[in-house]
C-alpha cells in the first residue's frame, strides 16, 4: 500500500491518499488538544494507542452490523480506511453528566441521566463547534432528513453496544463523540473511537481513563490510555 499526498491534517490525525481512490491512510498523531484547541500538548505514544484501540472498536462494531470506514491496520500509527465525505456534524451521546453538560445546565458531575442524551454540534473549528439542533442541520444543509434519522439510529445503537462492551471491562462509558461520513451513497461511521473521543471511568472508583486527565492536569495520562488498550485487547 503506497502512501500518497496528504489531503487533510486535523488536531489528532492526518489523512493520506493511496493508489486506490476509494481508500485513505489515517495516521494518528501524539498531539493533544482541549477546549477547542485552547490547550495544546503531547501525550507520549497516544497515536499508537488510539490507532490500536480504534481498530479494536471498529472491528467490534462491524461484527455487530454497524458499518464504518475501517478496513485494516497498516502499522502502529496507521490504518487503512474507506474514503468518505465527512458529514459536518459531531454527534455526542451522554449517559452520565460530565464536561459541558455540567457547565451549561448545572448538572452535578457523575449524575446518571434518566435516558441517553444525544447532541449535535456543527463541525466548524472557527465557530468553536457550537451546539445545534435538527432544524439547524436542515437550514445549513448538512444532512437530509433520512441521513439524520440514520445517524441517530446508529448513534444510539453504538451507545448500547459500547456501554455493554466497556462494562464487561469494568469501565463505565460516560459519554462519547462520533463522526459519520457518506460512502457510496450511504451513511457509515468514521473518525476514531478512543480515550480522546470517549469519557471512560473505572467502575466503582470513577477513576478517569480518558483525555480528561490531560484537560484537568490529573497526571498519569499515558498510563490511563495504555490501561484502556490493555483492557480492550483482552
Amino acid at each position: 500500500m503506497n502512501k500518497g499526498n496528504k489531503i487533510y491534517e486535523g488536531k489528532a490525525k492526518i489523512l493520506y491518499e493511496t493508489d486506490n481512490p476509494d481508500q485513505l491512510i489515517q495516521y494518528f498523531k501524539d498531539d493533544a488538544t482541549a477546549f477547542n484547541a485552547a490547550k495544546r500538548g503531547t501525550i507520549d505514544q497516544k497515536g499508537v494507542i488510539n490507532n490500536k484501540i480504534s481498530a479494536k472498536m471498529f472491528e467490534f462494531l462491524q461484527s455487530q452490523n454497524i458499518p464504518n470506514h475501517y478496513i485494516k491496520l497498516l502499522s502502529d500509527r496507521e490504518m487503512l480506511v474507506k474514503r468518505v465525505e465527512i458529514v459536518k456534524i459531531e454527534v455526542i451521546i451522554r449517559n452520565v453528566a460530565a464536561g459541558s453538560l455540567c457547565r451549561l445546565l448545572a448538572f452535578e458531575e457523575g449524575a446518571r441521566l434518566s435516558q441517553p442524551v444525544l447532541e449535535f454540534c456543527y463541525k466548524e473549528d472557527k465557530l468553536g463547534d457550537p451546539l445545534i439542533n435538527e432544524d439547524h442541520v436542515r437550514a445549513l444543509k448538512l444532512a437530509t432528513d433520512e441521513e439524520i434519522a440514520t445517524i441517530k439510529t446508529y448513534a444510539h445503537r453504538v451507545n448500547e453496544l459500547m456501554t455493554k462492551f466497556f462494562k464487561s471491562l469494568n469501565i463505565d462509558l460516560i459519554d462519547f463523540k462520533l463522526e459519520f461520513g457518506r460512502y457510496q451513497g450511504k451513511i457509515i461511521l468514521a473518525d476514531e473511537i478512543s480515550p480522546d473521543t470517549c469519557r471512560l471511568w473505572e467502575v466503582g472508583t470513577q477513576r478517569k481513563l480518558d483525555k480528561d486527565r490531560f484537560r484537568r492536569d490529573l497526571g498519569n495520562i499515558e498510563e490511563a490510555y495504555q490501561e484502556v488498550l490493555a483492557r480492550v485487547s483482552q
